[in-house]
């Protein structure tokens, strides 16, 4: 038997004011977002904002639906909108930020795993790096050079291979 240890580098940011001027910019595009949230049963309103390596900013919101299973995150939301209108550009930056009504979202808010799933193919099919921006209403900012990091032992396309 062989121990093995992974590890997770990301940065902690007290608020925006060291956060650089594109990434302040898609965390306030995923904020104002928020109203496209479809969350009555959970009241948990999620946002993702993605900026392309075309300059295009594409934004998703968590949708749910009465058959709980039906619903979608904000980050698949927006990664397949934005791939399906824009299938060759890489995407460089997710920003994610929640809201809710019943109390306030003080913690970052990290992908699921059915989110980070989606999101690290996408990233392994580009072969570039993909930064992952995470605050809550206020508060911390968590910020990750590589959401790769987020799934070092992924599932990929050559598990499937025989």
């Amino acid at each position: 038997m062989k121990k093995q240890t992974q590890t997770l580098t990301y940065f902690e940011h007290v608020d925006d004011k060291t956060l650089s001027k594109g990434q302040k910019e898609l965390l306030i595009r995923a904020k104002n977002n928020l109203t496209g949230s479809y969350s009555p049963y959970s009241n948990f309103k999620v946002s993702a904002a993605l900026l392309l390596a075309n300059g295009e900013i594409v934004c998703g919101t968590n949708q749910e639906n009465l058959a709980y299973p039906s619903g979608l995150c904000a980050e698949r939301v927006a990664i397949y909108y934005a791939k399906s209108r824009y299938p060759d550009v890489a995407i460089e930056k997710i920003a994610l930020t929640a809201f809710s009504d019943k109390f306030t979202v003080e913690n970052p808010i990290p992908p699921c795993g059915a989110c980070r799933q989606a999101m690290i193919e996408y990233r392994l099919n580009q072969k570039k790096p993909i930064e992952l921006i995470m605050r809550g209403e206020k508060g911390q900012i968590v910020v990750i050079n590589d959401l790769k990091e987020l799934m070092p032992l992924h599932f990929c396309e050559t598990n499937l291979r025989k």
